[in-house]
């Protein structure tokens, strides 16, 4: 068995745990089963928003016609564009590997590994302990338990990148932050897409009147269904065909040539056997981690999606971060998760930072800002007539509960809703600061001087 100072297990957010381990003069060892970089570098954030910038700019010449600048899609090089993505992170694994593979006092094994007690691993044909472990070991796509979903060769959020040719019809089972950017995608690229979800609207951790405008503005460009259930999905000539229930209990069919199952993720944590440790998991199989990162068993830390908390790769990072200061500098820093945004990169794109208005109510006293993007002057420059902003603000303090905003360039303006309630938080902070006339950033002023 081989001793080491600490385990790191996963290269995503864990390498910020690493490299810190590492300046302290620890010896670590890395373990990753691959490619290296994580979930958000291979398999989510990075491989997407380089397909879904591909869709924006489509979307923009096919919108462009309410300005008066008419102009015609005449190619789409799907397999480049695909392949364009499946290069860079090609690049980027061999580049971290060569790094690894370099680096003084860590030891990389790009294996499968699992726990055979509290801090030993079963890594590739040796073991390895330390005394203390870092689990960020991500999340994998949930797969539904759909009759006859495993009889047809369906596409997860991991397998979509392998693809190659276009496909010319696709139905999404579900209607998630992942089915909302792929659906947007792979419409954009000329694929005729169909939505199936169950719950009564799309994208339900956001504001209902973010999630109805969503449907609407997908609704232009493919079908989309809520308030099913997929009972059953058959081998179709060509393709597949998913066979549901309306509200009303009418059974539907549709075929497409591919199925895209985008109905979550869960943890990895089975993969790891943490069953044979004293480490705790809740009901849907996550690690549980307290407000320190600390699980229940002394100097094992789990950070990122394994935990199950807020699913992002920003957040993963701050987690990572501060249970590397918590174990190796025996701090006691808690994780702060009320200034955690998020994003999804549907067209038109959303982002949230904080409460919704229906969880600000159970606790709070609030005042509620609307406004439209046509209530600016640049907004009405882009003759965007749908998009708006939503403030949610504590009526006694003044400060910021939540934000959300649904419309062009959304991950942007949230920025100083976010840097402002990491702060002081009250709105007097944002409203006294200048503002360029005309920009789309006044669109978060208008929201704060309507609240009532």
């Amino acid at each position: 068995m081989k001793k080491y100072d600490a385990i790191v297990i996963g290269s995503g957010c864990g390498m910020n745990i690493v490299d810190a381990a590492m300046s302290h003069g620890l010896k670590v060892a890395l373990v990753d089963k691959g490619p290296p970089g994580g979930t958000c570098a291979n398999l989510g954030c990075i491989p997407s928003k380089m397909l879904i910038f591909t869709a924006d700019r489509a979307m923009e010449i096919r919108e462009s016609g309410k300005l008066g600048v008419r102009g015609d899609i005449k190619n789409i090089d799907f397999p480049g564009i695909m392949e364009r993505m499946r290069k860079s992170l090609y690049r980027g694994q061999q580049e971290m590997r060569h790094g690894l593979s370099h680096a003084t006092g860590l030891d990389f094994y790009e294996v499968e590994a699992h726990f055979t007690d509290d801090h030993t691993l079963e890594a590739g044909r040796g073991k390895i302990s330390a005394d203390i472990i870092f689990i960020a070991a991500g999340s994998r796509p949930a797969v539904p338990p759909i009759k006859g979903l495993d009889s047809v060769d369906y596409l997860t959020s991991d397998t979509i990148l392998e693809l190659k040719k276009r496909p010319e019809s696709v139905i999404i089972i579900g209607g998630g932050y992942i089915a909302a950017e792929y659906g947007h995608f792979l419409e954009a690229m000329g694929t005729k897409v169909t939505i199936l979800e169950m719950a009564d609207r799309l994208v339900l951790a956001e504001e209902p009147e973010v999630s109805e405008l969503l449907k609407q503005e997908l609704s232009k460009r493919m079908k989309v269904y809520t308030s099913i259930r997929v009972e059953e999905v058959k081998k179709a000539s060509g393709g597949a065909t998913a066979i549901f229930s309306d509200p009303k209990g009418k059974k539907k069919e549709i075929t497409a040539e591919k199925i895209l199952a985008a109905t979550g993720r869960r943890s990895n944590a089975d993969l790891l056997q943490v069953e044979k440790t004293g480490v705790e998991v809740d009901g849907r199989g996550y690690i549980k981690a307290n407000e320190f990162l600390e699980t229940n068993k002394r100097n094992i830390f789990a950070v990122g999606d394994i935990n199950g908390q807020q699913m992002f790769t920003h957040v993963a990072n701050q987690e990572s971060v501060i249970a590397a200061n918590n174990a190796l500098h025996k701090t006691r820093v808690k994780i702060d998760y009320r200034a955690a945004p998020h994003a999804v990169y549907s067209h038109p794109q959303i982002a949230s930072v904080g409460m919704t208005e229906e969880a600000a109510r159970k606790t709070h006293k609030v005042l509620v800002g609307r406004a439209k993007y046509s209530e600016v002057a640049y907004g009405e420059a882009m003759m965007e007539e749908n998009g708006f902003a939503k403030a949610i603000v504590d009526e006694k303090t003044n400060k910021i509960l939540g934000f959300h905003i649904i419309g062009p360039y959304a991950p942007i303006l949230i920025q100083e809703v976010i840097n402002l309630m990491t702060t002081a938080g009250k709105i007097d902070n944002l409203e006294s600061s200048l503002h360029i006339h005309p920009a789309l950033p006044e669109l978060i002023l208008k929201a704060l001087v309507n609240l009532e």
